[in-house]
């Protein structure tokens, strides 16, 4: 299972020693197409889920593939499996962005104003910050979404560079095109694609050699093709706010938490 890190792989101990190969190297192969074709990546994580769906790495794969594919009521539902599984709420900046795409902007306040919210990581909470400030753009409160940026502490390397993206765009949102345009005044574009996770790697990705002809019927199945709810509407790996007209409230559907699962 080349390049899975050792606590992913001490997290796949539970399963035989062939099937932790297999979804091992699934989870590596979603890894590496996340940014180039998160589609593939998906249906990587997909076969991973069938295989192990009682492992949080997996279903933590799962969920940040189908959030990168706008597969948003997914995302949430994996995620929260995850954080079921492990009692870790790393992953609340990326449910409460689902909550957004799904037009649910209220919703993403409230998961910012959990407890959970609090044992998040310094990075972590600049990130949810981020999130709040789009929920409040797609709210039209933008006196609210701008305030928050005053009250960040200062980053650096590529979170800084999340962050003046999305200051950014609230400015526009609000029409203050002079101010956004200074603050990206000498930022490389290519530097800001990096930040925001939308980078792709030169090299040539060539799937693993485990992959045989079972597994890759198991990727081309029909079942793994459900269309996404949403396109284009949150950045890929920025948590940017977005500058869209706010849309409507729904109610939460009634669902359950947990899909059924094949063992692994």
């Amino acid at each position: 299972m080349r390049e899975l890190d050792k606590p992913a792989r001490e997290r796949l101990r539970g399963l035989s020693k062939e099937n932790a190969e297999i979804v091992g190297a699934h989870l590596v192969m979603a890894g590496r197409l996340l940014d180039r074709d998160p589609e593939l990546a998906w249906k990587h994580t997909q076969v991973a889920v069938r295989r192990a769906g009682r492992v949080d790495v997996v279903r933590e794969a799962a969920g940040i593939a189908a959030y990168r594919t706008g597969r948003y009521t997914e995302a949430l539902r994996e995620l929260r499996t995850a954080r079921r599984l492990n009692g870790s709420s790393e992953h609340l900046p990326l449910m409460a962005d689902c909550e957004r795409g799904l037009g649910r902007p209220s919703k993403a306040l409230e998961l910012a104003a959990s407890p959970e919210a609090r044992t998040l990581t310094r990075e972590g909470r600049v990130e949810l910050a981020l999130v709040v400030a789009g929920a409040r753009v797609d709210m039209g409160d933008l006196d609210t979404a701008l305030a928050i940026f005053d009250r960040l502490p200062q980053q650096s390397g590529d979170l800084a560079l999340r962050v003046i993206q999305a200051h950014a765009g609230v400015l526009e949102a609000a029409e203050r095109f002079d101010e956004a345009a200074a603050l990206l005044t000498g930022i490389d574009e290519d530097d800001l694609e990096r930040a925001a996770g939308n980078d792709l790697p030169d090299e040539d990705i060539e799937i693993f050699d485990t992959v045989d002809e079972e597994l890759e019927r198991e990727l081309e199945s029909p079942e793994l093709d459900p269309e996404p709810e949403a396109s284009g509407r949150l950045s890929q790996g920025a948590l940017r706010p977005t500058v869209e007209t706010p849309a409507a409230e729904t109610p939460e559907p009634n669902q359950p938490d947990e899909p059924k699962e094949d063992p692994s």
